[in-house]
């Protein structure tokens, strides 16, 4: 009896990560990459939620009650019958496995993570309770640890991007680092989520992590600390310049930048610098948003599905900067939510960039919370193109101005990006 319901409940949770599809919001330490994403509690999208369901449960007797759901046309038989291989291993693991009890919670969940794997989709990826936890407190305002966005997705975590004053920012990490040990201990073939718990922790704890930048291997020893995550600074520069970084796109990110905008324009600026390097993203509802305040009209985005169809997402009325001279800074850390802004202003005409090659994060996920608090799913339900159409998946945005911000100049303490962007606001007010 007790195989029997580990059986029926197993499949039942399996079938809901397949048919459920509720809207929600890629890892802190950040996570980015992500976090473009949208849902209901954290934004909106044009994609319907998806009619509920009876899950499909194959019990131990084969039975398989009907179920209104259509996995690509799959009939419940023909889903019992793909499940066969599935409930024999799991039935010859629990008879045959040397140490027992097993822990059947981490083999369902391994068996997500599995599926999800298989899609070979590295922003598709199932998150346990925990993980689930901490990939969403960064956007939430705080969280503890050393305060850099990272993508965990590839062979290793990389460092999108440390945060503005954060301990990760002190160590000197920067885009494109790669974690290859932490404490002294091979972070080889480690599935990244469990590298981010490791590099999480406690305030006031030191975790020394062995970085890759290049061909150049080097530890790092970094005291962990609680993280606000900073969202938007400005200043009026010399010459009559506005001046305003947004570091990240959550809730906070549009009234901070709202009143940055008002107290700026205020001065009668002669143009206004939008720096968006190492912003590693956030939510989609508030990429919109921010870049409704530079656009006054027309498409800001496009949402292209797996069948082809697209919906687009245009400029909302009202926005505060939509004339002034404006330059957009980017860099190797720009990614996701902040790609889109910068493309849209890109292809609007409406602005130039300067800077390097941004990240090239364009695909957009759906943030799934999973029943009973069981973690989540993050699954990739369509690509986002600029309004003119262009793709920029690994591939990234070209700015305009190609400059580079080289390790010499930060210990220089000049930012030749940042000159560059001045020099044109007052040339075009000449």
């Amino acid at each position: 009896m007790e195989n029997k319901a580990l059986k029926s409940c197993l499949f039942i949770f399996i079938s809901i990560v397949l048919v459920l599809g509720s809207f929600s919001m890629g890892a802190v330490t950040g996570y980015l990459v992500p976090k473009d994403l949208f849902g209901g509690v954290l934004g909106t999208s044009a994609t319907p939620t998806p009619e509920p369901c009876t899950p499909v449960v194959i019990t131990e007797e084969g039975e398989c009650p009907a179920c209104n759901c259509d996995f690509e046309g799959s009939s419940p038989k023909e889903l019992e019958t793909l499940f066969e291989p599935f409930w024999e291993v799991w039935g010859l693991v629990h008879q045959n496995y040397v140490d027992q009890p097993l822990d059947t919670t981490a083999m369902m969940r391994g068996a997500i993570k599995g599926m999800l794997e298989s899609l070979g989709d590295k922003h598709t990826s199932y998150m346990d309770p925990e993980e689930y936890k901490q990939a969403n407190e960064s956007l939430e305002g705080e969280y503890e640890g050393i305060g850099a966005w990272v993508d965990i997705t590839g062979d290793f975590v990389e460092v999108v991007s440390p945060m503005k004053g954060s301990p990760a920012e002190a160590a000197g990490l920067r885009p494109k680092d790669r974690v290859i040990g932490i404490n002294g201990e091979d972070m080889t073939g480690i599935p990244g989520d469990l590298v981010l718990q490791r590099i999480l922790g406690p305030a006031g704890e030191v975790v020394v992590l062995t970085i890759q930048r290049g061909e150049e291997t080097f530890d790092v020893s970094i005291t962990r600390a609680k993280i606000v995550v900073p969202t938007v600074d400005y200043e009026m520069l010399e010459g009559d310049v506005g001046y305003v970084a947004l570091y990240t796109f959550n809730e906070f990110s549009t009234p901070q930048l709202r009143n940055a905008l008002d107290e700026l324009l205020a001065q009668n600026p002669k143009g206004l610098i939008l720096d968006l390097r190492d912003n590693g993203g956030g939510y989609l509802v508030t990429a919109i948003e921010v870049a409704s305040e530079f656009i006054a009209e027309g498409v800001v985005m496009y949402e292209e599905y797996g069948d082809g169809t697209r919906d687009s997402y245009e400029a909302r009325a009202g926005g505060r900067a939509t004339e002034v001279p404006l330059v957009v800074l980017v860099n190797e850390g720009t990614a996701s939510a902040s790609e889109i802004v910068a493309g849209a202003i890109q292809d609007k005409g409406r602005g130039t960039l300067v800077g390097v090659i941004t990240y090239g994060k364009g695909t957009v996920q759906n943030w799934i919370p999973l029943s009973d608090n069981q973690g989540g799913v993050r699954i990739t339900i369509a690509r986002w193109l600029t309004p003119n159409g262009n793709q920029i998946s690994e591939i990234g945005l070209t700015p305009e101005h190609i400059v580079e911000y080289t390790e010499e100049d930060f210990e220089a303490e000049i930012d030749p990006q940042l000159d560059k962007a001045v020099e044109l606001i007052l040339e075009g007010a000449e």
